[in-house]
């Protein structure tokens, strides 16, 4: 089986997690930054998961990232903002009918869930949602993620592949 993790992460919480996820899944699957899973990247593959983070209550757009950029809190650190956001990359996305998933990075409480849209954009576009969309606790704005956080994005890898390869 061939699988491909796509994130967007700008202060490497969601990356960490996209890596857990892509060793939970095994067999080679590689983690990437949008910047890096262009379409040549992600043909073929047999199940893609896609995840980004949560900003004010939805998935980071353009104009959030543009905001983060020009306005850095003092003494934050310095966001990766080198590809493009997880909406982007969706917009970007040709049409397909391979098994997805979804995940999101988000701080617990009433601030909002990305993988559902997520998996919404995806669904859209003609791929078939194998689970329900997850998220994954960071602590704060810039992370750490909580305790277990990454045991439990490597599990839920474990189950996307079991659900696929079936």
């Amino acid at each position: 089986m061939k699988a491909v993790v796509v994130y967007e992460s700008l202060w490497g919480n969601t990356a960490a997690v996209a890596s857990a996820i892509a060793e939970g899944i095994g067999g080679g699957t590689v983690a990437l930054p949008t910047k890096d899973a262009g379409p040549d990247v992600i043909a073929g593959a047999d199940l893609i998961a896609v995840g980004g983070p949560v900003f004010a209550f939805h998935l980071s757009s353009e104009k959030t990232r543009e905001q983060i950029r020009d306005n850095p809190e003092p003494g934050s650190p310095p966001p990766d903002l080198s590809g493009p956001s997880i909406r982007e990359w969706l917009d970007g996305l040709p049409a397909g009918r391979v098994a997805v998933a979804a995940f999101d990075t988000e701080v617990r409480g009433p601030f909002g869930k990305g993988a559902p849209t997520i998996a919404k954009e995806l669904a859209a576009k003609g791929y078939h949602t194998v689970v329900k969309p997850e998220g994954f606790i960071v602590l704060g704005k810039y992370g750490p993620l909580k305790e277990g956080e990454l045991d439990r994005a490597r599990e839920w890898g474990r189950q996307l592949a079991a659900k696929v390869s079936g």
